[in-house]
């Protein structure tokens, strides 16, 4: 399931950041990051995800 925020992978080889889900499985809303490195936000269709990108909270160490 593909969630608000959560950072994808597109055929085009381009990642773009979800910003609004439209319709859970068939379209979203999504900020792409071009190649030259500008950011458009434009309509996903789930068939152009290739993949969703796994995000973990890296733990912060605190000195005792």
């Amino acid at each position: 399931m593909i969630k608000e925020y959560d950072k994808v992978k597109l055929r085009t080889g381009e990642t773009a950041r979800i910003v609004e889900v439209l319709e859970q499985g068939k379209m979203y809303v999504g900020e792409i990051i071009r190649t030259n490195r500008s950011v458009e936000v434009e309509h996903i269709a789930f068939s152009d995800i290739v993949s969703v990108f796994v995000e973990t909270e890296t733990p912060v160490l605190h000195a005792v």
